[in-house]
């Protein structure tokens, strides 16, 4: 590597090999809870299905990031997905399989899966 430009260019790279978007102009951003209480729940899985059927679908205008602890442990795996002009949608024990769903049912088709969202978790009680 020989200046900044090659830096910046092997990012580019490999954040198109992982299906991560950072771009904050995206219309749609899925959040992952990466901290350890969400990878020891499976976490990972959640977020390389996300990056991986995003990808497969072509769906360039979704960001797919991470972040550390949202603050419910005892639902983890949590996803949050935030669409321009809606309310913040939180997913709670949420598996790869669920992460598809959420995929094709929210994301591309613009249906909230109702069932995996932290309100059913909890009026489930």
């Amino acid at each position: 590597m020989k200046s900044l430009e090659e830096l910046r260019a092997m990012k580019e790279k490999m954040q198109g090999k992982m299906g991560i978007r950072h771009d904050s102009e995206t219309e749609i951003k899925v959040v992952v809870g990466m901290a350890t209480c969400g990878i020891a729940a499976g976490a990972r899985p959640v977020l390389a299905a996300f990056t991986e059927e995003l990808a497969k679908r072509g769906q360039n205008h979704v960001a797919v990031s991470q972040t550390g602890c949202i603050g419910i442990c005892q639902y983890e795996p949590v996803v949050e997905v935030y669409v321009k002009g809606q309310e913040k949608v939180t997913y709670v024990k949420m598996d790869a399989q669920k992460a598809l769903r959420v995929v094709n049912d929210h994301i591309v088709n613009g249906n909230v899966v109702t069932e995996y969202t932290i309100g059913a978790a909890i009026n489930n009680k």
